[in-house]
């Protein structure tokens, strides 16, 4: 009698589901991976990145800072040219909107990286017409470091991207989470501040 039940536990432990390897399969997490940007929002990018590059060694405070602007509005382009989406009304269309009206639309958490950007656009102007003081040696130097913080910022959005690892690919995945999440070392109070369109 008990040979017969200790056959029959047997069976129904054959019949049942096979442990996993891997654990439980609730024990997968997004994480964080490479993924590829849109073609034209990497080359503008890399665009921001040499603009930024070439603000830092210019000489004149009014170079520095319509050059490092310019890399803040291609930084911004390089999102739109990701997220945009295409006005569907004829009006809208009609419309003319800086990059800095549209950027917190597409992307709201970089909202106030536009309106401190947008703040600078009068001053840029005033800089590449050559008035003299338009831009001072701390407006420059304040500049270049708010642009770079948000080109970095930026490019962790647009490269850096979660996405669903493969089943028993738990381990790999998290050697590849490295770097920030987007949204951490942003600027000025960790808010996501964003520029205004230049002219």
């Amino acid at each position: 009698m008990a040979h017969s039940s200790a056959a029959a536990a047997r069976r129904r432990r054959a019949t049942g589901p096979a442990p996993s390897l891997n654990g439980p399969a609730s024990d997968i997490h997004p994480v964080l991976r490479r993924a590829t940007a849109p073609p034209a929002a990497l080359d503008l990018l890399a665009q921001a990145r040499a603009g930024l590059d070439e603000a830092a060694v210019l000489e004149t405070p009014n170079e520095r800072y319509a050059t490092a602007h310019l890399a803040a509005l291609r930084t911004a382009a390089a999102v739109l040219a990701a997220r945009g989406r295409p006005e569907t009304s004829p009006r809208a269309r009609a419309r003319i909107r800086s990059a800095w009206e549209v950027l917190p639309e597409i992307a709201p958490e970089l909202t106030e990286w536009s309106a401190l950007f947008a703040s600078g656009a009068r001053r840029r102007a005033r800089a590449e017409a050559g008035i003299q003081g338009a831009a001072t040696v701390r407006d420059a130097d304040d500049l270049i470091r708010d642009v770079a913080m948000f080109l970095r910022l930026v490019e962790q959005m647009l490269v850096l991207q979660p996405v669903l690892p493969l089943p028993g690919a738990r381990g790999a995945a998290r050697g590849e989470s490295g770097g920030e999440a987007p949204g951490e070392g942003k600027g000025r109070g960790g808010g996501g501040e964003t520029p205004r369109a230049a002219p």
